[in-house]
């Protein structure tokens, strides 16, 4: 019996907070492999037409079939806005495609949201979005169909994922603390271009509550469908284990 790592493959659009799940890797020492592939980008921009576009059925295909070299157990599309924009149905067809092409389980960051916040028994959160409102609100929708209670969301109004990926520690801490609400269980701060994998305690720790991160529950998600362990310490509340 081998003690072989997981393989979590990655679809990620474009470059932002990549670097985010190599020095996940890394930290872990070997027990977890991330391999990614950049699919193709049209236009940097958080606009519907321009987020349909991003997660197009050739775009997702070719990725794909270049992420297959590094022989996935899974494969995530790691991105919440060119997910959530299809709506459930198209979001669900979007990764029932990958599947059935690779032959590999396969899902992605909107619906790794709503298994998380299942997961870990949440009805009512916050949304702290880093997209332009309208944005914002198609993952309200999404997380809505889900039975996730949104009791509160605001927008930090940015337009690219290149800007995003420059937040640093302080910006995605003050972005949650921000829109966090009393009501809320726990706080989800979508977009993957946002980096959070090293601050994950760091967040749980300045709000007293789960904080879900695009970036984490993209890992989450590729670990749980793979049939790996979800037991890994400094990754916030989602990853505590059974007993958390």
């Amino acid at each position: 019996m081998t003690n072989a790592p997981v393989t979590v493959g990655l679809l990620y659009p474009g470059f932002s907070a990549e670097d985010d799940f190599p020095a996940l890797a890394e930290r872990l020492e070997g027990r977890l492999r991330l391999p990614l592939v950049h699919t193709s980008v049209g236009e940097d921009a958080h606009r519907v037409d321009a987020l349909l576009d991003l997660g197009s059925d050739a775009r997702l295909a070719e990725g794909a079939q270049r992420l297959a070299a590094s022989e996935p157990d899974s494969i995530m599309w790691a991105c919440t806005s060119g997910s959530f924009v299809f709506g459930w149905d198209g979001a669900r067809q979007q990764v029932e495609q990958i599947a059935a092409a690779q032959g590999k389980p396969a899902s992605s960051t909107s619906i790794a949201f709503v298994e998380a916040a299942r997961s870990l028994g949440l009805r009512r959160v916050a949304v702290a979005a880093s997209y332009p409102a309208d944005v914002a609100a198609r993952f309200v929708d999404f997380l809505g169909v889900g039975e996730i209670e949104v009791v509160h969301w605001g927008s930090r109004d940015i337009m690219t994922a290149a800007e995003v990926g420059t937040l640093g520690r302080e910006d995605v801490i003050k972005l949650a603390v921000d829109h966090d609400h009393p009501e809320a269980e726990a706080v989800l701060v979508p977009d993957t271009a946002m980096h959070s994998l090293l601050w994950l305690d760091d967040l749980e720790d300045a709000l007293g509550k789960p904080v879900l991160t695009a970036n984490q529950v993209t890992v989450w998600q590729g670990l749980r469908i793979a049939g790996g362990t979800l037991d890994w310490p400094g990754l916030g509340r989602l990853f505590a284990g059974p007993d958390r």
